[in-house]
């Protein structure tokens, strides 16, 4: 991993593979590199929390490993599996040739680590130097965070059959939350902790200019101003980042300058919300 002099360094860098971190991530984002510590990052959906992991890791010139998290998720989805299907094949394989084994012998032969699938936990300590991002922790179940522990705290994850496995080069993690739940005590403590809040107008319009090259500078301000005017209302989802960008961009394609009601079904995804903006008025 690159060693950033400071957070300034790092912001920059960040700024160069087209991602606006504030003074705080950035400060956040230096010291997980630093103190090879995981980071955990909290906030509404969109403002950037997903797009801080992957622009870290292009930032850094490594690899970037996700876990989308989803109600249901264990560890053979997120940790490791055995591949059944080659452990018969092998096994039948051994009984054609008449090959003799003890009971050890073949358990210890069938559970050899090229029958091991890596998932998306085993593969950042495999492949680390890399960036890990634990996507939305908050949707996953309370138990599945268990499985997180050891490798935040160590770089390392246990298989039974095969005993500890340890990263080389500590992963850098980032996992995410939109705070649909309270994430345990047990995995903050592990991390360090940054709430992502939404940009204000001036820096939204900074990184519509970044991921629009060749937007107006007016237009641009105008959709931020706008897009913050929105999240003040009682929204049931409020607009992120990623949707002021897709705003911008469909006003630029229609070769409008001012965002208007009739464009509300770009930034807005829910009927209620279009309704409540219409009868509020708020874009006249």
């Amino acid at each position: 991993m690159p060693d950033f002099a400071s957070p300034a360094a790092l912001a920059a860098r960040l700024a160069d593979v087209g991602y606006l971190a504030d003074e705080g991530l950035a400060m956040a984002g230096f010291l997980a590199l630093r103190l090879h510590r995981p980071i955990f990052l909290e906030g509404d959906a969109g403002v950037g929390k997903t797009a801080f992991a992957a622009a870290l890791a292009e930032a850094a010139g490594v690899e970037l490993i996700r876990l989308q998290c989803y109600e249901g998720l264990d560890a053979a989805q997120a940790l490791y599996d055995w591949d059944f299907p080659r452990q018969v094949l092998h096994l039948r394989a051994l009984e054609a040739t008449r090959h003799a084994q003890s009971a050890e012998e073949l358990e210890a032969d069938l559970y050899d680590r090229r029958f091991l699938l890596a998932r998306p936990l085993l593969q950042a300590i495999e492949r680390s130097p890399c960036v890990l991002l634990v996507d939305e922790i908050d949707r996953a179940d309370d138990e599945f965070e268990a499985y997180l522990l050891e490798l935040l705290a160590d770089a390392a994850v246990s298989v039974p059959e095969l005993g500890r496995i340890v990263a080389d080069v500590p992963p850098v993690v980032v996992v995410t939350s939109n705070r649909t739940r309270e994430v345990h005590d047990a995995l903050k403590r592990r991390c360090l902790y940054h709430w992502v809040a939404h940009p204000t107008p001036e820096r939204e319009a900074e990184i519509l200019r970044a991921r629009l090259p060749g937007i107006g500078e007016r237009l641009a301000a105008r959709v931020a101003e706008a897009t913050a005017r929105l999240r003040t209302l009682d929204l049931v989802k409020p607009p992120g980042v990623a949707e002021a960008i897709d705003w911008a961009a469909a006003l630029r394609t229609l070769g409008l300058t001012v965002p208007g009601p009739e464009t509300l079904g770009v930034v807005l995804k829910v009927r209620e919300d279009i309704e409540l903006v219409r009868d509020a008025d708020v874009l006249a």
